[in-house]
């Protein structure tokens, strides 16, 4: 317990966030085109066949954050434009 706390007062001092990153240093978020698929892409790469960056303004940054949450229910369809996923996919 005590070097559980230890941890989190240090979390908070250093100004660091707990939150899960969507992807890792050096990589950005993809989604995959047609469901609610995601990736994480090396910078400097383009996205892999089937995926599509995520469109400007709208990129999830950490696990559940607010575009997160809103890429869970849309998705991008082979022209680029953002639809809802049918339930169930």
């Amino acid at each position: 317990m005590g070097l559980a706390l230890a941890g989190l007062t240090a979390v908070l001092l250093t100004g660091c966030s707990i939150e899960e990153a969507s992807c890792g240093g050096g990589e950005y978020p993809v989604l995959a085109v047609g469901s609610t698929g995601s990736a994480c892409v090396p910078d400097g790469e383009q996205p892999p066949a089937g995926y599509a960056r995520y469109p400007e303004g709208k990129v999830p940054e950490h696990v559940g954050d607010k575009w997160d949450e809103y890429w869970s229910t849309h998705t991008l369809d082979e022209k680029g434009d953002i639809i809802e996923v049918p339930e169930g996919q």
